[in-house]
Order: structure tokens, then C-alpha cells, then sequence
């Protein structure tokens, strides 16, 4: 495991302070408390500083997903980079009422390309919650 510089920072910090502390509390047991008593009110203020900045304040706003080209070609197509809920690309047929789709995956986000070629295809980069491409009795249904 490696420590950033500002973590061995501070091990170095206390390892000098209990150092200190140890060293005078041989010399004179009632300085090392008075001494051991400010510090601690002091790392106490510094901790509670930090941690309400590490809260509220200091936050970067998360990357952008990579771009990802998204293509529909052919009559009645559809494509998307993302999740569709419902999709119908014509005819009497309209799909049912859509299932929310599950959440994704940790880790799992989709790379390439999103292509939907042909008449009344259907591409997406992630769920399809219906799909519907035309009524029975349709050619490509």
C-alpha cells in the first residue's frame, strides 16, 4: 500500500509529537499534560476543519462519459447511446407498458459504437425496457 505525500506528512507530524511528548513527560510530568492537553484541543479544531471541507466544499464534478458514435439508418429506425424505456417503430402493434430497466452494473458501461441499420430496427447502448417493430402480418414484423 502506498501512502500519498501529505499522509506520511502527518505520520511524520505525530511521530514527532508523541516523541516530544514522551521525551518531556521524563523531564517534567506536569508541562507534558499542559503541552499534551493544547494539542490535542488543536489536532481536534485542525480534524474538525478538515472534515467539514472534505464534506461540504472542495468537489470536482465526475468526468463525462466517453463520446460514443450513435447511428440509425433505414426507415423507421431508432438508436440510442443510452437506455430506451419503450420504443415502437410502427405498425399496429404499440409495446406494453415498459419494466424499469435495472440499474447497471458496476464497472459495466458501454463502449463502441450504437448502430441501428435497416427498416424499423432498434439499437440501443443499454436496457430496452419494450420494443415493438411493427404489428403481425407486417413484412419484418
Amino acid at each position: 500500500m502506498t501512502l500519498k505525500p501529505w499522509a506520511w506528512a502527518g505520520l511524520g507530524i505525530c511521530a514527532v509529537g508523541v516523541g516530544t511528548l514522551v521525551a518531556l513527560a521524563f523531564v517534567d510530568l506536569g508541562a507534558a499534560d499542559q503541552v499534551a492537553s493544547v494539542a490535542g484541543g488543536a489536532v481536534g479544531v485542525v480534524g474538525l476543519v478538515l472534515a467539514a471541507i472534505t464534506q461540504f466544499g472542495g468537489s470536482t464534478p465526475a468526468p463525462p462519459a466517453p463520446a460514443r458514435g450513435v447511428q440509425a439508418s433505414g426507415e423507421g429506425a431508432v438508436a440510442a447511446g443510452g437506455s430506451i424505456g419503450s420504443a415502437s417503430t410502427g405498425g399496429a402493434a404499440t409495446p406494453p407498458s415498459p419494466i424499469p430497466p435495472a440499474p447497471p452494473a458496476p464497472g459495466a458501461s458501454g463502449t463502441g459504437d450504437v448502430r441501428a441499420s435497416g427498416a424499423r430496427s432498434i439499437a440501443a447502448g443499454g436496457d430496452i425496457g419494450s420494443a415493438s417493430t411493427g404489428g403481425a402480418g407486417q413484412p419484418g414484423a
